[in-house]
């Protein structure tokens, strides 16, 4: 069974470098290892952080690579949960529901909130974690 993932733009951002110690999610990701779930609000925010951080090519690419890689989905979000305090963050645990997705990668610690939520239940996860959990299964 695949994993499905949801991937806040931080830790997205912060895998891209062939140079970072997290790039293997990266590569994990193209390899089609894990499915990551989307929504066109979680696109366009990828876009907004990758053009500020890394050359217009290589945001470019990697946009187009989400875009069409086939363990790429697109979800519908029907119901806004307001979860957390972050309203522009919500989106992510929004998307997480709404795809059934597995785990919700972040490194921002205002979604520690959701640890203490009992419904929807929410597996929010650094990447650490995620390594150590799910990926050694892959």
């Amino acid at each position: 069974m695949a994993i499905k993932t949801v991937i806040d733009t931080n830790v997205l951002v912060s895998a891209l470098s062939t140079k970072s110690t997290y790039h293997w999610l990266v590569e994990l990701l193209l390899d089609e290892q894990i499915e990551l779930y989307v929504t066109e609000e979680i696109l366009l925010e990828y876009e907004e952080v990758l053009r500020s951080k890394y050359s217009e090519r290589v945001a470019s690419n990697f946009l187009i690579a989400i875009r069409e890689l086939p363990n790429v989905h697109y979800s519908h979000v029907y119901f806004r949960w307001n979860l957390i305090s972050d309203p522009d963050d919500n989106k992510f645990v929004d998307c997480y529901i709404a795809s059934g997705a597995h785990y919700l990668i972040s490194h921002d610690t205002h979604f520690t909130i959701l640890k203490s939520i009992m419904f929807p239940r929410v597996n929010i996860v650094k990447l650490e974690e995620f390594k150590t959990t799910a990926a050694p299964s892959l």
